[in-house]
């Protein structure tokens, strides 16, 4: 599917044909066009009728990239991420770009897509110009992350109460599995963070750059900072969450060892006088003869043993 946006913000889908095609290259006026997973014959086709490079287009056919930029001729192609609320996380989308269009090229539904398009047409026409719309476009990318790492605040709150009033193998799995998150986060907002720093630097020419749009791109490098700050914190408290975790597994472990060892303990005296008891020494056999001696010498001794311990192990905060 292509979408087209021209103007003011205003959108329509046109087919993907080489006459549709041809005759919007011709047109004088700035196009944006979004191809969404369109099938590879018809990236070659924009690509043959645009004048990309056949580099650059098996790379847009290609996914699973790193955020990069390459400059061509008239034009510059960019790979930028941006984040969804699904499992999957991650938007990647690939921008040609130059002062009279902007192809990107996505797999994947994209809410920062339609944020970028009603904030084109909230603006005055004449505010718009071509390096606002892939300004508009990278800062819908780039602030999608938020709400997604504000969820994994309110998660991390939640693992972390959860642990220390009952911990369970889930959470641990829970703390790994965010942790692979965060990284897969990361491996894509540091890169993007390098290439918004060669941007904002002058490093990379964006055609059409301007001193004052330079200032809406350094906002961008900014979020970049924060997100990059963010996702790092919050590695380290998933990491504290699992000292915590493992800490508290092992303190209800020695808990529960001290428990079984004083019980053990006081099972060994008991087991001594039963033993003793249970010897064939002739003085027992004369004087244990009835129920009296075997209350006070059987039952007595170990009772009293047993109370003795008891005591004893109150006193020192064992029990």
């Amino acid at each position: 599917m292509a979408t087209l946006v021209i103007g003011a913000g205003a959108s329509n889908e046109i087919p993907i044909e080489r006459e549709t095609l041809v005759e919007l290259w011709n047109d004088e006026q700035f196009f944006w066009l979004d191809l969404h997973d369109v099938a590879d014959q018809e990236m070659r086709l924009v690509g043959d009728v645009f004048g990309f490079h056949p580099l650059a287009i098996e790379d847009a056919i290609k996914f699973g990239q790193r955020p990069k930029a390459d400059e061509y001729d008239h034009y510059i192609f960019l790979v930028i991420y941006g984040a969804t609320p699904d499992e999957d996380d991650l938007v990647e989308v690939h921008c040609f770009y130059s002062e009279h269009f902007l192809v990107t090229v996505r797999k994947d539904s994209c809410g920062a897509f339609t944020n970028a398009q009603e904030r084109i047409a909230r603006r005055p026409p004449e505010r718009v110009h071509s390096v606002t719309y892939l300004y508009l476009i990278a800062d819908a990318l780039v602030d999608s992350f938020f709400p997604l790492l504000m969820d994994f605040d309110d998660r991390i709150d939640e693992l972390e109460e959860s642990i220390f009033h009952r911990p369970d193998d889930r959470q641990l799995q829970q703390v790994f599995a965010m942790k692979r998150r965060l990284v897969n986060l990361r491996r894509v907002v540091a890169p993007q963070r390098d290439l918004f720093t060669s941007v904002t630097s002058g490093v990379l020419e964006i055609p059409g750059m301007t001193e004052a749009a330079e200032h809406y791109f350094r906002d961008v490098y900014d979020h970049l900072i924060r997100l990059t700050d963010t996702i790092d914190s919050y590695r380290d408290l998933l990491s504290s969450a699992m000292d915590v975790y493992l800490s508290t597994v092992s303190n209800r472990l020695n808990s529960v060892m001290k428990q079984l060892a004083a019980v053990a303990t006081i099972f060994l005296p008991l087991t001594f006088i039963t033993g003793f008891f249970g010897q064939n020494f002739g003085w027992m056999v004369r004087n244990v003869g009835g129920l009296p001696a075997f209350l006070v010498l059987g039952i007595g001794s170990q009772l009293l043993a047993f109370a003795a311990l008891f005591l004893f192990f109150r006193k020192r905060g064992w029990f």
